[in-house]
């Protein structure tokens, strides 16, 4: 066989589902004031050809449930609708709630032919084309109380943001006065850098008396502490730094309020529900639970604390139903790059955009991991003397969401460390030889292997 061409072989490939089409469809070209609908039935007589009526609706409530009361009465067994913006939120939302199925796609599915005209008109058909045959994967959409719950994390996460913004706007206002308060104190909201910061907004400008305000370990840099608070901190400067304070004591109490609000609204859902140790299903099952909290269980986890677990269910929801496959979720977090092959290269795939909320959590929790003596640690550890620390992050990501299936989807499922040694009990003792005695030739060393007499 010449060389580079590939040994002929034959798979047997399940064909998806392009073959069961769907009679009676309906494609909707979402904008941000209307939408294009086009509602594909057939043909009114026999061997005529199916039709495709097309109207405007506007994007408001009254309009989409009159849509959603003809399409129910003209027998429409699905309707697709692209994910524009949020645009889409209006639509899906009121015809889910009317009975009908409803899926979203990505645009980059449903894409216009080349060389054709494009219109919204023509976009709405060529949806409902689609959909009619099977072509269309559709998104994952939570149900209602996952988005509820979805809507409060997500809040939470951008107040911490804004929290984020405003400690570096104080630091780069201190930066503007001279004082160089960060660069001795690790972070500004220490308590010791936050009654430093008070006493110059009260008018204190002594750098000796502002560095004996410093508290336990931050005593042993007293020296440095003054040489870094003499500066030209002025009343105006106290001024904006106050108001920077009282917002981000602002968003301390919104913070605060938004993770009651996160905890009570998940404990409102059965399906993250425990089981006694009576065999009843209960929000806190207490102590010999046969079966722990979805939130508990993914605290398990390395890295994973109780409000990353609620964020991370916030963003996956409760049933893995929705995801065959634990490859199915984490591709859909944009965890993993697609295939890429043509004839005999395979070349680097490029990943999704995923849920960028999801990656964010999922981070974090790596990051946490990696500073533990655990399995995940040590695969962080592994990884980034072989890839760099990014690779790692990612791929101890993607082991996290991986285990977060299979607790989600086995609810008596609980997480067990493998430890931190696992990956050395899985090399034979002759290969670390070899590999040894390679590296000492490598020196320029002969090498005679004793066995130690016992």
């Amino acid at each position: 066989m010449a060389r580079g061409k590939r040994q002929a072989s034959r798979q047997l490939i399940e064909d998806e589902e392009h073959q069961l089409r769907y009679e009676r469809v309906a494609g909707i070209d979402v904008a941000k004031a209307s939408g294009v609908v086009c509602t594909r039935l057939p043909p009114v007589r026999e061997g005529g050809r199916r039709v495709s009526r097309i109207e405007t609706v506007a994007a408001a409530a009254a309009g989409i449930l009159a849509l959603a009361a003809r399409l129910a009465g003209d027998g429409v067994q699905m309707v697709t609708l692209e994910s524009t913006s949020d645009y889409w939120r209006i639509w899906y939302y009121l015809l889910e709630a009317a009975g009908l199925r409803v899926q979203l796609v990505s645009a980059s599915q449903a894409r216009r032919l080349a060389g054709r005209p494009k219109t919204d008109e023509q976009d709405a058909q060529w949806l409902a084309r689609l959909t009619e045959a099977g072509l269309l994967r559709p998104s994952f959409v939570p149900p209602a109380e996952i988005r509820a719950l979805r809507d409060y994390t997500r809040m939470r996460l951008h107040l911490v943001q804004d929290r984020t913004r405003c400690w570096q706007r104080l630091e780069k206002l201190l930066e503007g006065a001279l004082v160089k308060l960060s660069s001795v104190v690790s972070q500004l909201s220490g308590v010791s850098a936050q009654e430093m910061i008070r006493a110059m907004i009260a008018g204190q400008r002594d750098p000796r008396v502002l560095a004996r305000m410093a508290r336990t370990r931050m005593k042993a840099k007293h020296d440095d502490l003054v040489q870094a608070l003499d500066g030209r901190f002025d009343d105006h400067h106290g001024e904006l730094a106050q108001l920077l304070l009282d917002q981000i004591a602002f968003l301390d109490a919104r913070i605060a309020a938004l993770e009651d609000s996160i905890a009570a609204c998940l404990d409102a859902i059965p399906a993250s529900w425990g089981i006694d140790a009576d065999g009843g299903p209960a929000p806190d099952p207490g102590p010999g639970a046969q079966v722990l909290p979805a939130v508990q269980r993914l605290a398990e986890i390395p890295g994973v604390s109780d409000g990353l677990a609620r964020a991370i269910i916030a963003e996956t929801g409760l049933d893995m139903s929705r995801f065959p496959t634990a490859g199915h979720l984490v591709n859909w977090a944009g965890l993993v790059p697609a295939a890429d092959q043509s004839g005999s290269r395979a070349g680097k795939g490029r990943k999704g955009q995923g849920d960028t909320y999801l990656r964010c959590h999922l981070t974090q929790a790596a990051n946490g991991a990696a500073r533990t003596h655990t399995f995940l640690g040590e695969r962080c550890a592994r990884i980034g003397r072989r890839r760099g620390k990014a690779k790692a992050q990612v791929a101890v990501a993607r082991s996290i969401l991986i285990i977060v299936w299979h607790l989600l989807k086995n609810p008596g499922a609980r997480y067990t460390d493998l430890g931190p040694d696992w990956y050395a009990t899985k090399i034979s003792t002759s290969k670390k030889i070899r590999g040894h005695i390679r590296q000492l030739q490598a020196l320029g060393l002969d090498v005679t292997i004793t066995p130690r007499a016992a």
